[in-house]
C-alpha cells in the first residue's frame, strides 16, 4: 500500500483517544447537558453504556466544557477498572487527586502535606512526571481511616470538586464486602463533592444503583450512553473529510456506520483508518480495504482467544457473529440452526462468555440482545 505522506502533516480527525477537543467530538449534546446541569445542581450521576461507547470521552468534554464555560469546579478522573481493593482504590483516588491540583498550587501543597501524612513512598515518573503512591497499612480500621480523611480533605477545601470514577462495578469483585456501605456513608456526609459514578456493565451497575436492598439504592440520576444518531454521526464523518479538502460518498458513509454498528470506539478507528489511507476523493473501494485492513491487524488477538476457549464457546462466539445479534439464545431455530445444543446449554455458553467480556448482553424492556464485543472481531468471525 502507497504511504499517504500527506496525512502524516495534516492531523487526523478522527482520534481514537477518549478525547481532544470539543471540535473533535461528536454529538453528545443531550448528555452534555443533563450533565452540566448534574454538576451545577450537585447531583450525584450514574453513567451507564457499553465499553467503548465514549464514556470516558464524555465526562472528558465534560470537565472541558466547566472549565469552559467558568464554572468554578474542580475535577478529578480515576479509573478503577484495574484495581483490586480498597488499597488500590485508595492509591488511584490520591493519585488521580495529585493530578488535578498541581504541587505549587495552594490546594496541592495541602495535599502533599495530607499525604505525606499516612507516610506513604511517594515518587514521580520519570517519564510521564506523574506521581505513584504505595501505601502501607496494618489493619483494616487504617484503611477506612484513609480512605475517609482523602474525602475529607476534599471536601474542606472550599470550593465544588467533581470526581468521576469509570468502571465503578470493580467494587464488588474487592475482596472487602462492605466497600459500597463504606462508601456510600463516606459520601453522604460531603458538602462540595459531586459523584459520576461510570460503568460498562449494566447489571451490576443496575443493582448497585437501583437494587432497594443495597446502599447506593435511588442516590443518583442516570444517564445512559446510548449510540450516536445516525443523521448526526454522518454529519460529522462528512464534515471531518471536507475540511481537509477530501469528498466522501453517502454510500461510503452509510456503510461505515453500518459496519461499525454506529458504535463510537469502532467508528472512530475505522474512519481514522481510511483517512490516513485516503487522498482527495475516499471511495467504497477504500472504505472496504481499511475494513479489512483492521480485521488483519487484530487477526493475532483473535486467535488468542481461540486458544483460552472451549470449542463449544468458539463455535457459540461464531453462532452470534453470523447472526449479527441475537435476542432469542434459547429459540429452538437459533439452537438447531448453529447445532448449540439444549436451552440450558446456549445460557451457559452466554453467560461465560459475557463474564469474559466477549460478548454484549444488552438488557432492554423487550429483553436481553446479545452481540459479539469486539465489532472488528464480530465481522471476522463471520467469515469462518
Amino acid at each position: 500500500m502507497r504511504l499517504n505522506t500527506k496525512n502524516y502533516i495534516m492531523k487526523n480527525p478522527f482520534v481514537i483517544k477518549p478525547y481532544e477537543s470539543k471540535e473533535l467530538f461528536c454529538d453528545r449534546e443531550e448528555e452534555l447537558s443533563l450533565m452540566v446541569q448534574g454538576c451545577i445542581n450537585h447531583t450525584d450521576m450514574t453513567l451507564i453504556s457499553q465499553r467503548r461507547m465514549g464514556k470516558t470521552g464524555l465526562i472528558l468534554r465534560l470537565f472541558d466544557e466547566l472549565h469552559e464555560t467558568g464554572l468554578n469546579r474542580q475535577t478529578i478522573y480515576v479509573d478503577i477498572y484495574a484495581s483490586r481493593s480498597i488499597d488500590d482504590f485508595i492509591k488511584l483516588l490520591a493519585e488521580a487527586a495529585m493530578r488535578t491540583f498541581q504541587p505549587k498550587s495552594s490546594i496541592g501543597e495541602k495535599l502533599i502535606s495530607f499525604i505525606k501524612s499516612l507516610r506513604p513512598q511517594l515518587s514521580f515518573d520519570t517519564i510521564t512526571g506523574e506521581p505513584q503512591l504505595q501505601i502501607a497499612y496494618q489493619t483494616m480500621h487504617e484503611k477506612e481511616y484513609t480512605l475517609r480523611g482523602l474525602f475529607d480533605f476534599l471536601d474542606a477545601q472550599g470550593e465544588p470538586v467533581i470526581i468521576a470514577i469509570d468502571e465503578f462495578q470493580q467494587i464488588r469483585d474487592y475482596p472487602e464486602k462492605n466497600m459500597e456501605a463504606l462508601l456510600r456513608s463516606y459520601i453522604q456526609q460531603t458538602h462540595n463533592l459531586t459523584f459520576i459514578f461510570c460503568g460498562s456493565k449494566k447489571h451490576l451497575m443496575a443493582d448497585i444503583f437501583a437494587n432497594e436492598k443495597k446502599p447506593f439504592y435511588s442516590s443518583t440520576t442516570f444517564v445512559s450512553l446510548e449510540k450516536i444518531s445516525e443523521a448526526s454521526y454522518a454529519n460529522f464523518i462528512r464534515h471531518h473529510f471536507n475540511l481537509d479538502g477530501r469528498t466522501i460518498d453517502d454510500e461510503s458513509i452509510q456503510f461505515i456506520l453500518d459496519w461499525t454498528r454506529r458504535h463510537t470506539y469502532y467508528t472512530q478507528q475505522l474512519c481514522h483508518t481510511i483517512f490516513a489511507n485516503s487522498d482527495k476523493n475516499v471511495t467504497f473501494d477504500v472504505v472496504r480495504a481499511a475494513c479489512g485492513q483492521l480485521m488483519k491487524q487484530g487477526e493475532a488477538v483473535y486467535l488468542q482467544y481461540r486458544q483460552m476457549l472451549t470449542d463449544k464457546q468458539w463455535n457459540y462466539l461464531i453462532a452470534v457473529a453470523k447472526e449479527g445479534s441475537v435476542k432469542q439464545i434459547t429459540a429452538s431455530a437459533f439452537l438447531k440452526h448453529h447445532k448449540i445444543g439444549t436451552p440450558s446449554v446456549s445460557r451457559r455458553l452466554a453467560g461465560a462468555l459475557v463474564e469474559k467480556g466477549l460478548l454484549n448482553d444488552d438488557v432492554r424492556i423487550d429483553g436481553t440482545t446479545y452481540t459479539v464485543s469486539d465489532v472488528f472481531f464480530s465481522h471476522w468471525l463471520e467469515r469462518l
